[in-house]
């Protein structure tokens, strides 16, 4: 069970408070919705920014659960979640630890911890690079090949057994909002 910090003079946990704030901001919010104000809430959030926290703190939760869930689909493969979005980048060609980055907008050095690791797994090597002598492009062993065919049926198997509890239409939706929110932050 996840420990929680307490503030000792009143004896209530954070999750408690956030739990509080929460039901507030959402009564608050489906208040001005019905009644079709966008004035600032609480805190300074209007209508749609108290919403958008919301989709932003669930999209926190939902990562953290997929991230879980994609550890226990490969960790027998002895893989991880990062390992596996590595996998991912290099499947069709090779990539340099700078593009495999960008890619995921992550960064060169979290990405390079993550091949450091495939390499002494035997999962990928380093090959020349034509367009650069120094940054060496990570490609897939023939073993690491045969892990990612794995790993790939398996998520086929995984992601068919719930994705069926959502309409397409209600899929191209979600998609459609998390590629606008990216477009936003990147701004």
């Amino acid at each position: 069970m996840a420990r929680t910090k307490t503030d000792k003079s009143v004896g209530v946990t954070i999750r408690q408070v956030a739990k509080q704030i929460d039901k507030g901001l959402t009564r608050t919010t489906e208040r001005r919705q019905k009644a079709k104000v966008k004035k600032p809430l609480r805190r300074g959030y209007t209508v749609e920014g108290a919403a958008m926290t919301n989709l932003i703190l669930t999209l926190f939760r939902v990562n953290g659960r997929m991230m879980r869930a994609g550890d226990d689909l490969v960790r027998d493969l002895e893989l991880t979640s990062a390992r596996w979005q590595v996998f991912g980048a290099i499947r069709d060609r090779p990539r340099t630890v700078a593009q495999i980055a960008r890619h995921f907008e992550s960064t060169r050095q979290g990405v390079l911890w993550v091949v450091s690791g495939l390499l002494k797994s035997g999962l990928v090597e380093l090959v020349d690079n034509p367009d650069h002598k120094r940054a060496k492009l990570v490609s897939l062993t023939e073993h690491g090949r045969e892990i990612h065919d794995k790993v790939v049926r398996r998520q086929e198997d995984w992601v068919n057994s719930f994705s069926g509890r959502f309409t397409l239409e209600e899929i191209r939706t979600a998609v459609g909002v998390l590629e606008h929110l990216g477009r936003e932050m990147s701004v």
